[in-house]
């Protein structure tokens, strides 16, 4: 039977961060359950550095976030002075990860969001990106190459363009697909123990 996980993230939305636990929990729980990555975009466009009243508004954001979800954050202020907030480049290495393994592609994903929101690193960089792509076990010549193609770009477009279809307004979205239909499972952040459960019975219901 033909049924995979859809999940829906930006690796420089906190709420993706913050969620992060629940996709270990699930591969965990269905190693055999595909989970298949999409990119959304919440900022896709800008490019202009973060100024003191962004980093401010991002800590107490991140802080919020922390307090709910547990996982650790460092503070916006200690980012790179020059950090532009574009989603770009990180999702576009999302889409390159995607292509060359998918099975490495969602810890990919967790170390692009670790490196960020915990360590403080610049992910915007693709330098960074590489470093964290050999890390994970992608030859990085190919990735550097993956993620430089015209068709890689292409693809993250049409990622964009098809969670803007579908209306949803948060992130990050997680979707269960058996035979082309598709189940929401989330839509923002939820406890991972009730998205667990609503997943647990969908899989009972094709036992």
């Amino acid at each position: 039977m033909q049924q995979r996980l859809i999940y829906v993230m930006d690796p420089m939305c906190s709420w993706c961060w913050g969620l992060a636990p629940l996709l270990d929990s699930i591969r965990a729980e269905f190693p055999e359950l595909p989970v298949h990555l999409v990119a959304g975009s919440l900022r896709a466009h800008l490019d202009t550095p973060l100024d003191n009243a962004s980093r401010q508004a991002l800590a107490d954001h991140w802080q919020a976030v922390a307090a709910l979800s547990g996982q650790p954050f460092s503070d916006p202020h200690a980012l790179p002075d020059s950090l532009v907030f574009n989603v770009g480049p990180a999702s576009r290495a999302l889409i390159a990860a995607r292509n060359l393994d998918e099975c490495l592609a969602w810890p990919f994903a967790r170390a692009v969001q670790h490196a960020f929101y915990a360590q403080g690193l610049d992910i915007t960089q693709p330098a960074v990106l590489m470093q964290i792509a050999a890390d994970i076990g992608y030859d990085e010549a190919l990735f550097a190459a993956r993620f430089d193609l015209p068709e890689t770009r292409q693809q993250l477009e049409q990622d964009w363009n098809w969670v803007a279809d579908r209306g949803f307004a948060e992130l990050p979205i997680l979707f269960a697909e058996r035979k082309g239909q598709l189940a929401l499972l989330c839509n923002g952040f939820r406890v991972p123990g009730e998205v667990l459960a609503l997943l647990q019975r969908w899989v009972a219901a094709a036992a």
